[in-house]
C-alpha cells in the first residue's frame, strides 16, 4: 500500500523508538509498529514534551494538586521533581499535538501510558501514578480524537 494511502495516526515518538523520554531512552513497542502496519496505518511520531520546548533528558515531572483538565483550564500546574514549573511547555505540546491531528486529518492517537503528557488511563500527580489522563491525552480527547494508551 502506498504511503499516501495509509491512514495517519498520532503515536508517542518514544513508542516508535525515538529516545525522547524524560530519562533519555525510548519505549519501542515493535508489536505496536507491526499492528499499525497490519491495519494500514501510517504512524506520525510526536513527543509533546520536546515539542513544548523541554529537552531530553529532562527532570521527571507531574501534575501538582489537580488533574490534566485543570492544567488545561489554568487551574493546576505541572512541576518537575526539582520544583520547577513547566506548565506552559506541557500545554504548548498538547496544543501542538492537536494541531498535528487537525493538519493531518488524524482521528486516533496511541500514547505512552503513565506519562504526565501522554498517559491515557494513568498519569502522575504529586509524584504518584494515579488514574486519569495526562495533559496531551486530555486535550486530544476533549477535541474528539480517539486516544489509546500503550504501556
Amino acid at each position: 500500500m502506498a504511503e499516501a494511502n495509509l491512514k495517519p495516526v498520532l503515536v508517542s515518538a518514544c513508542l516508535l523508538g525515538r529516545a525522547c523520554r524524560y530519562d533519555g531512552v525510548d519505549c519501542l513497542r515493535p508489536i505496536l509498529v507491526e499492528r499499525l502496519a497490519a491495519e494500514g496505518c501510517r504512524p506520525v511520531p510526536f513527543c509533546p514534551e520536546e515539542a513544548g520546548g523541554l529537552g531530553t533528558p529532562r527532570p521527571a515531572a507531574w501534575i501538582e494538586r489537580g488533574d490534566a483538565e485543570q492544567v488545561l483550564e489554568g487551574q493546576a500546574v505541572v512541576v518537575t521533581h526539582e520544583g520547577e514549573e513547566c506548565t506552559d511547555a506541557f500545554r504548548s505540546g498538547a496544543d501542538q499535538a492537536l494541531q498535528i491531528c487537525r493538519d493531518n486529518s488524524i482521528e486516533r492517537a496511541y500514547l505512552k501510558e503513565g506519562s504526565p503528557s501522554c498517559g491515557v488511563c494513568q498519569t502522575h500527580v504529586g509524584g504518584e501514578r494515579v488514574d486519569g489522563p495526562g495533559v496531551t491525552a486530555a486535550r486530544l480527547v476533549r477535541s474528539g480524537i480517539e486516544v489509546l494508551g500503550v504501556d
